[in-house]
């Protein structure tokens, strides 16, 4: 797996919701030093390539680290359509029990 640099995580907060379409990705690991715990580990990180119009600013990109929530992404975006579908990812809960809801148009 790559090694993924210049992070873009994708947060958010307990309701909330985001809509994109992905037009690329890329399975990697990185190095993250959580805020609680251990100082650093290497985790499994699902970046996804975004029209600019789905993010205003920085990288193009998103960084998912959500493990359940790369699970799910992964059976779509491995269907050759993928870059037609709009995906909206809902969070409920917070970390370490929040799970994640994903709605394909």
């Amino acid at each position: 797996m790559a090694d993924l640099t210049g992070l873009e995580i994708l947060e958010l907060a307990d309701g909330e919701a985001r809509s994109l379409i992905i037009t690329d990705w890329q399975l990697g690991e990185a190095t993250i030093v959580p805020k609680v715990g251990p100082p650093a580990k290497r985790i499994r990180v699902l970046r996804v390539s975004v029209p600019p119009q789905d993010k205003v600013l920085g990288p193009a990109y998103w960084d998912i680290t959500g493990q359940t929530l790369i699970e799910q992404l992964l059976p779509y975006l491995r269907q050759p359509d993928y870059q037609r579908r709009r995906f909206t990812i809902t969070k409920h809960g917070i970390p370490p029990a929040a799970r994640f809801q994903v709605r394909v148009d």
